[in-house]
């Protein structure tokens, strides 16, 4: 007897840095989500569509849920949260390596509030720097924390352990309907979407201190050019002018490192060449100003 067909979000939720997007990428065996070794790399939900014969797993990548020091801080709490509103199943992904923080708990607060909860998976990530004992130790602690989570799975996003374990206690949760989207389909977002996240990722990477995490991307152009591949223009904002020194280099050198770089995930993701512009503008405190937050889609709540 064939089995029926499963399908529904997930809503992946955790702090931030605990390999949100490291994971939805690995289970799609492509990049569609920026991720980098700094916190708040995800700012707003992104879907990540998994697609098997026997089920079509929808995973909502979230920003990591954290204490907010600037209105950008709220409206990305705000996305995370919203995220959860109308989700087949909630994937609380924690950091296996250390033990739980304030803002683990903050999550488990917020999970208890819900006025509606769905099913609700545990997985405890980066397992691979721990021993058989430290792992059970920490998934005790979990459960201690949040016992209403129906099943608690060891993995590591980046080497691959429990994996399969995982996919296969989110599919058996799912819904018996049909898929939601077409079978190729990999994400909600355009190219133009995903490439603005990939330049800000290289940011990050070339980045240090305060500078990376007062970044946004602007691309200005995308247009193809079937002889040559790709162009596009995009523009880099900061807050201050000793931010836009900064991030442009002496003799450009660290904008042109954060360009190869976006240059090469770019190309990885469309499969083809792509001529990348970029530029540095000042945007004094846009991270503090409601209006700069709705030109860049955060739309925070008054």
């Amino acid at each position: 007897m064939t089995e029926p067909y499963r399908s529904g979000f997930v809503a992946v939720i955790g702090r931030p840095n605990v390999g949100k997007s490291t994971l939805i990428n690995a289970l799609l065996g492509q990049k569609i989500a920026a991720v980098s070794p700094r916190p708040q790399t995800t700012r707003r939900a992104q879907l990540g569509i998994h697609t098997t014969d026997a089920a079509q797993i929808v995973f909502v990548d979230t920003p990591g849920i954290h204490k907010a020091h600037h209105k950008l801080g709220h409206a990305i709490n705000q996305n995370a949260e919203e995220a959860l509103d109308g989700v087949d199943l909630i994937l609380w992904l924690v950091d296996a390596s250390v033990k739980p923080t304030e803002e683990d708990q903050i999550i488990a607060n917020l999970l208890l509030t819900l006025k509606r909860r769905p099913p609700l998976l545990l997985a405890t990530n980066k397992t691979d720097r721990l021993t058989q004992e430290e792992t059970e130790s920490r998934q005790n602690i979990y459960r201690e924390i949040f016992p209403e989570a129906e099943q608690v799975i060891p993995i590591s996003a980046t080497r691959g352990d429990g994996r399969d374990a995982l996919v296969e206690a989110i599919t058996e949760r799912l819904p018996e309907r049909p898929p939601d989207f077409p079978e190729e389909q990999v994400t909600d977002l355009y190219e133009r979407e995903i490439a603005a996240e990939l330049i800000r990722e290289a940011c990050l990477t070339f980045l240090r201190h305060e500078v990376p995490h007062g970044v946004a991307i602007r691309v200005d152009e995308f247009t193809e050019r079937s002889d040559t591949g790709a162009y596009i223009a995009a523009t880099i904002f900061v807050e201050r002018d000793s931010q836009k020194g900064i991030v442009i280099g002496e003799g450009a050198k660290t904008l042109k490192k954060i360009g190869s770089a976006a240059r090469k995930e770019i190309e990885a993701m469309g499969g083809r060449k792509v001529f990348l512009q970029l530029r540095v503008k000042v945007l004094k405190d846009w991270r503090n100003n409601e209006n700069y937050l709705r030109r860049f889609g955060y739309n925070p709540k008054k």
